[in-house]
């Protein structure tokens, strides 16, 4: 998380808390959320702040009317008496001060607005995160995303006007129900995915956005350029370089958090050993460049990483050498 805070994000925490952010400001959330485990665990922290606050007010039997008005008046006068800060404090003391201010003023204002204003079912958005293991949600028009772990979806409570549109986090396998009239549409970092009902699975990371169809066809828009994609294809944008890319899948292996099967069909090493890496989050490492390529014709469920690397060690008579949290193929 970047040391000064962006001030905007509470903003934008407590539209979500109420269920009234925007699609495009629901991505910059999630996008802030998955930057590092700070912003997860700030974001718990407030969130557990508003929770309480409002089984607080559940439980009130003060006037409701009179209570808002009393907090507006107070609210006004202590604008008007905020102390200035001296020049010479330190930066770091001054941002917590400004942050727990705002939190405090921000939760105040906006559950007693939700309170007393109420809300616009329309709006109302939903977040479904997935955290240390896979979540599967029915979206409002029965469409079906499986999350990956560490991902989120958000979308609207209902699917309303001409088209249905989610903004994802991560990766997910969607399986979207057929409606011709309302296109499909995912907004995942700065691609658009496009759709009528189909199946296939959206990618976000740190060194790429994939896509990769499964049935049906999909798609795939970025900036200016886009491409249609059918099964057994894929759209891939590195993020170092712009260019849409379509091209054919190599393997299966975006379905393994689904069926926690990896199937390899002549899989180099090097593929199987980058997939490992991902799943595990170990540090595989092939010591020797000859193996790079070995093929793997195995099936590999879903067991400890210990265990499939004795397997992997076992069908191609190599070593495996642990050195610290490094393991060495060699």
């Amino acid at each position: 998380m970047h040391k000064e805070l962006n001030y905007n994000i509470d903003d934008l925490l407590v539209k979500a808390l109420l269920d009234e952010a925007s699609v495009a400001e629901q991505i910059e959330i999630n996008q802030w959320l998955s930057d590092s485990d700070d912003n997860q665990r700030y974001f718990e922290q407030f969130e557990m702040i508003w929770n309480q606050s409002k089984n607080l007010a559940a439980k009130s039997t003060i006037d409701e009317n009179a209570a808002w008005e009393r907090f507006r008046k107070r609210t006004q006068k202590e604008r008007q008496e905020m102390p200035v800060i001296p020049l010479n404090e330190p930066k770091k003391s001054f941002a917590f001060r400004r942050v727990a201010a705002l939190i405090a003023s921000t939760l105040c204002t906006g559950w007693l607005a939700y309170l007393f204003l109420g809300q616009n079912a329309e709006s109302q958005m939903l977040t479904v995160r997935s955290g240390a293991q896979t979540v599967t949600d029915t979206l409002p028009d029965g469409s079906i995303v499986t999350l990956n772990k560490q991902s989120s979806i958000s979308y609207p409570a209902e699917f309303t006007g001409r088209k249905r549109e989610v903004a994802l986090t991560g990766e997910a396998f969607f399986e979207v129900t057929k409606d011709r009239a309302k296109p499909f549409i995912i907004s995942v970092n700065d691609m658009t995915v496009k759709v009528l009902g189909t199946s296939f699975n959206v990618k976000d990371n740190a060194k790429k956005t994939e896509v990769i169809v499964e049935t049906g066809l999909v798609e795939v828009t970025k900036n200016n350029e886009f491409v249609r994609i059918s099964p057994k294809q894929k759209a891939t944008v590195i993020k170092a370089s712009p260019a849409l890319v379509k091209d054919e899948t190599e393997d299966d292996f975006y379905q393994y958090y689904r069926t926690n099967k990896l199937v390899c069909n002549d899989t180099p090493l090097w593929r199987l050993v980058e997939i490992l890496n991902e799943t595990y989050a170990a540090n595989i490492m092939i010591g020797n460049e000859r193996l790079n390529n070995m093929p793997i014709n195995t099936t590999f469920d879903k067991k400890s990483l210990d265990s499939t690397l004795s397997l992997i060690g076992e069908t191609l008579t190599i070593k495996v050498e642990h050195r610290g949290e490094q393991i060495i193929l060699k």
